[in-house]
């Protein structure tokens, strides 16, 4: 990972910021993200302590917000003419339906719309930087989730488990329609569950503790370092390896259609 650039959004704490961790220690330069200066700003003192690097840099932006999603593309575009890795960790889960200043709900703006929108700016870097990879960090609770285009945003019925899954199986659709879309390109798109890891996001959502940070950044850390999967995309990973995904990722309309409602819903359309 010498003289590679990874972007890791939410990486201020839990998975997003074992995975920097793990990945500086590989030699690569980690642009960490979180929404607030001081929290980077201690973020980047305790992973240049672990690791005794200095080869880091941080930007803040709250994803709820398409304004800061579209000022932070802007601060990463000036500063690196190249991308290598985009990893797109930051995900939230609410037991109450919440409005961004945008009129998105918070769920599926900052697990889904905030990813896709930040992914189609950085897009040019990122091609520079081929062969360069997007790993789109989702979950297993897609598994159970249903497209209900009449819903997206829980316009009729709202429940936090419902959204966060909805949100996740998005980013399973995403990833796989970008693959195609980005074939000839030498940038990769691949998903993942990084497994059932105690993190704020789980004691938030579901009370509960689960296995080490260790393990949920591995398989972030493989898609984004592995030589043996540089070339492989619009694939979702289970514990480094390939995994089935969710019946509904594989219907490439659905796919097309979401892509559709995404692109109008961020101004991208």
């Amino acid at each position: 990972m010498k003289d590679k650039i990874v972007l890791i959004t939410g990486s201020t704490d839990g998975i997003g910021k074992q995975t920097a961790i793990e990945l500086v220690r590989l030699g690569a330069t980690v642009v960490l993200h979180g929404r607030s200066a001081e929290r980077g700003q201690a973020a980047l003192d305790e992973v240049r302590r672990i690791t005794g690097s200095d080869k880091l840099d941080y930007v803040a932006a709250d994803l709820s917000s398409q304004k800061q999603v579209r000022a932070l593309a802007d601060q990463v575009r000036e500063k690196y003419e190249r991308l290598h890795v985009l990893i797109n960790n930051a995900a939230v889960v609410m037991n109450k339906r919440q409005l961004t200043e945008d009129g998105r709900e918070m769920t599926f703006a900052v697990n889904h719309l905030a990813p896709f929108l930040l992914t189609h700016l950085l897009l040019d870097v990122l091609k520079r930087g081929a062969p360069a990879r997007i790993v789109n960090v989702s979950s297993g609770t897609h598994q159970g989730a249903r497209m209900d285009f009449d819903n997206l945003q829980g316009e009729k019925r709202y429940d936090g488990y419902t959204a966060y899954a909805l949100s996740k199986l998005g980013n399973v659709l995403f990833t796989y329609e970008l693959a195609e879309r980005l074939k000839g390109t030498g940038v990769t798109v691949n998903c993942l569950h990084p497994g059932v890891i105690t993190t704020k996001l789980l004691r938030a959502g579901w009370g509960s503790a689960g296995a080490s940070l260790e393990e949920g950044a591995a398989t972030p850390v493989y898609l984004a370092s592995a030589p043996e999967v540089e070339t492989v995309t619009g694939q979702y990973f289970v514990r480094k390896q390939p995994a089935p995904s969710a019946a509904p990722t594989h219907d490439t309309k659905l796919r097309q259609e979401f892509w559709k409602v995404s692109a109008r819903l961020t101004g991208l359309a």
